[in-house]
C-alpha cells in the first residue's frame, strides 16, 4: 500500500483511467435511480405494467403519439401535464410510467413530480426509441 502514492505519481494517465472507470461503473450501479425516479428498461417497463397494471403517460406532441405510441399509453402535452396528472391521480393509486422521444424530457418532469410528493413515478430509460429498439409494439391513432 505504501507504494500507491508513488504509482500515482508515476503514473498519471493510469490513475486517471482507473478514477474514470470506477466513476462509470458506480454510475452504472446506482444510477437507475436518479433524482427519486425509476428508470426502467423497456422489459421492466412491460414486466410493470403486466404485473402491476401501470400506466404509462407519453408526454410528446399529439401528432407524435398519433404516429406511434405503446398500447394503452394515454397523451398528456408538457402544459397540461400537472393539472391532467392532478385529476388523473385522484382515482388511481398505480405506477405511472412517463416516457417521450428519448427520454431526456419526461426524466425531467418526472423529477418534478417526485419532487412534488408524488409517490410510484417511473421513467422509460431511453423513451419511446428504447421501446422500438426492444421490437416491443405500437399502435398508431
Amino acid at each position: 500500500m505504501e507504494k500507491f502514492p508513488i504509482f500515482v505519481i508515476n503514473h498519471p494517465y493510469l490513475f486517471s483511467l482507473l478514477f474514470v472507470i470506477l466513476t462509470l461503473l458506480i454510475w452504472n450501479i446506482f444510477g437507475g435511480m436518479v433524482g427519486g425516479v425509476k428508470l426502467l428498461t423497456a422489459d421492466e417497463a412491460t414486466q410493470l405494467i403486466n404485473r402491476e397494471d401501470a400506466e404509462l403517460i407519453d408526454i410528446r406532441s399529439q401528432k407524435e403519439f398519433e404516429n406511434g405510441h405503446i398500447i394503452n399509453a394515454k397523451n398528456f402535452s408538457l402544459h397540461e401535464l400537472p393539472e391532467k396528472l392532478n385529476k388523473y391521480r385522484k382515482n388511481n393509486s398505480k405506477g405511472i410510467i412517463f416516457y417521450c422521444s428519448n427520454g431526456s424530457v419526461s426524466l425531467k418532469e418526472a423529477q418534478k413530480l417526485v419532487k412534488q410528493g408524488e409517490e410510484m413515478i417511473y421513467c422509460l430509460r431511453g423513451g419511446i426509441a428504447s421501446w422500438t429498439n426492444a421490437n416491443l409494439p405500437l399502435t398508431k391513432g
